[in-house]
């Protein structure tokens, strides 16, 4: 059964993005067109053939807990292997450090490929990387030499160690401890839970990338450091001995069953061992980093989960019969696909699929030039990757609840069992919005960090961005309704933002951001209407090539947008101008 397409991704990447353009530059010049198909190629190929045939095994028959140890499916054993040797863990890396120096485009393509086949193997080898990631960034030499081969080639799991269970993602309320001692190591004492991949037996060695407070540390955020501290640590003779790291059990979910969630619990015998990552006291600034990678990452993830749910209900759509069109005298039944509503359904899908992907692309594009350019431009695509990550994040997180619900919905009664894919598709993708911070979390990120934080200046670039996609879509007469429509709303988002900074320079703190998810919301809709418009414009321009059922496929999809989802601005924005605060007047014992 086909999960994801392969059109809609050649399309964003190679006529949307131009992704070949990055080749200008020296660290991308070995690559091309061919050689970029080649990699989604293979990784189709992996995904079709060894992560999509154990989907539903890894979800009936979850990891168990037994005798202190977590045990997963047993062909993740060899997939870790496979992860490694074939580089789909350090791709993005330079030949120096045994990567392929592959754009962050395609590195997370492949991504949304394997999370679109089997969500929970994908998140495996995407967890070591971003642990492997923080080592390379912050890291010692010793370290490096010690951990990162390892990791890369899938031999150890890496892991991000964050939550407790009294502080949840209040990160500054963690109490796990850490004592300095003369041998160049920190004692360890504490408990994490909800650690994805925390501990398993596919894997010879768990390493965590822990954060804890040095005693004496300041309180808050500012008294946090990063530790490496694996279950297995090396001894003086380089053999692997226990380091004090005990799973205390494992977490029961409602999906993504078949990666482990553990508890873990560090230094019950005084003898787990930490390593120091970066400088004291600025743990959170270098997490930081594999929490943002890992934020564009969830997106992905979300978008993948929502297309594997669009392609079942679609090929059932086609297949099934029932009812007969409205207005005809057919004594024959018709595919459901015939039917209005259930188009409406699978066009809400695709243009949240094919939408959220195509904002994921414009952030690993922007990803990829802060890795090559210098100076104001260098800076220029690190603003609006920051502005935008907590949007890339949020909004297929949340909509891809909405669009795999809808698929279930296309099934009727058998999308609620468990004998069609759809049910798992939706309990699966109830995580993303909970993953590496809530959406509310997000929220308060866009608009009481990234666009107070300079004045505004990065949401002008944006827009400029935006006009000048706007522009372009006017002067191409299938699109200039559209254009006007989201140049019109785009004002209405700024102008609401004018008027909600006020408030913060009134002092005004929580009335500026106790509707922040609700922004977080519009300016979704705005985004996503961006990339569309995007898609549109091409799509117009290609008519004609050869390919038009697919070119009208994305043009019909573009009007569903800009017909049923951007207009749900006006009720949003309308909202935040609001100065009823009703979340914020009513109390506690008014719930009762």
């Amino acid at each position: 059964m086909k999960f994801y397409s392969k059109k809609n991704l050649q399309f964003l990447l190679h006529d949307v993005f131009q992704v070949a353009t990055l080749s200008q530059y020296s660290f991308f010049a070995d690559h091309n067109q061919e050689t970029y198909n080649m990699v989604l190629d293979a990784c189709t190929e992996l995904s079709t053939h060894k992560l999509r045939p154990i989907l539903v095994e890894m979800d009936r028959i979850a990891p168990k807990f037994e005798n202190g140890r977590i045990k997963v499916h047993p062909a993740m054993k060899a997939l870790m292997q496979e992860f490694g040797e074939g580089g789909w863990i350090n791709a993005p890396l330079s030949y120096d450090e045994g990567g392929q120096q592959m754009p962050y485009m395609i590195f997370n393509a492949t991504l949304f490929i394997m999370g679109a086949a089997n969500y929970s193997a994908s998140v495996f080898p995407f967890l070591s990387a971003g642990a492997a990631n923080l080592i390379r960034s912050f890291g010692t030499s010793q370290q490096k030499e010690q951990y990162l081969d390892k990791l890369y080639t899938g031999q150890w799991q890496g892991t991000m160690a964050l939550t407790e269970p009294e502080a949840g993602s209040s990160l500054g309320d963690i109490s796990t401890s850490a004592e300095p001692t003369t041998e160049g190591y920190y004692l360890i004492k504490g408990q994490k839970i909800f650690i994805s991949c925390g501990d398993h037996d596919a894997v010879d060695n768990i390493v965590h990338l822990m954060l804890a407070r040095i005693k004496g540390a300041p309180k808050g955020s500012k008294g946090i450091s990063l530790f490496v501290v694996p279950r297995m640590r090396l001894n003086s003779e380089g053999n692997l001995v226990f380091n004090d790291v005990t799973t205390g059990g494992i977490f029961h979910k409602m999906g993504y069953k078949g990666a482990p969630i553990a508890h873990i619990i560090t230094g019950e015998n005084d003898d787990c061992r930490g390593y120091l990552v970066g400088e004291a006291n600025k743990g959170l600034n270098c997490m930081f980093q594999m929490m943002n990678e890992a934020r564009i990452a969830v997106g992905f993830n979300a978008a993948s989960i929502a297309s594997a749910a669009y392609y079942s209900a679609l090929q059932y759509c086609r297949e099934r019969s029932q009812g007969r069109k409205v207005g005809t005298q057919s004594t024959e039944q018709a595919l459901i696909i015939e039917h209005a509503d259930v188009k409406r359904m699978l066009l809400f899908q695709r243009s949240i699929v094919e939408g959220s992907l195509g904002l994921l692309m414009e952030c690993s594009k922007y990803a990829d030039l802060t890795r090559v350019t210098v100076g104001k431009e260098k800076e220029k695509y690190e603003a609006l990757l920051g502005l935008l990550t907590p949007v890339a994040k949020s909004y297929p997180s949340e909509m891809g609840c909405l669009s795999t619900s809808a698929a279930i919905q296309c099934l009727g009664g058998y999308g609620f069992t468990e004998e069609f894919l759809p049910e798992h598709f939706y309990r699966e993708a109830r995580i993303h919005p909970i993953h590496e911070g809530t959406t509310a979390i997000h929220g308060m990120d866009l608009l009481g960090r990234k666009i107070a934080k300079d004045q505004g200046a990065t949401l002008r670039i944006l827009v400029a961005e935006i006009t000048a996609t706007i522009q372009a879509a006017s002067q191409e007469e299938r699109l200039q309704k559209q254009a006007a429509l989201l140049g019109t709303t785009l004002e209405k988002l700024v102008d609401t933002t004018m008027n909600l900074s006020m408030l913060a320079m009134q002092g005004k703190l929580e009335a500026f951001l106790s509707d922040a998810t609700i922004y977080l919301e519009a300016f979704g809709l705005v985004v996503i209407g961006w990339q569309w418009l995007k898609q549109g414009l091409v799509a117009a321009q290609k008519l004609g090539d050869g390919d038009d059922n697919f070119y009208e496929g994305k043009l019909h999809t573009m009007d569903y947008f800009f017909a049923y989802e951007l207009p749900k601005t006006r009720g949003l924005l309308t909202t935040l101008k609001s100065s009823t605060q009703i979340t914020m007047n009513i109390q506690d014992e008014h719930f009762d």
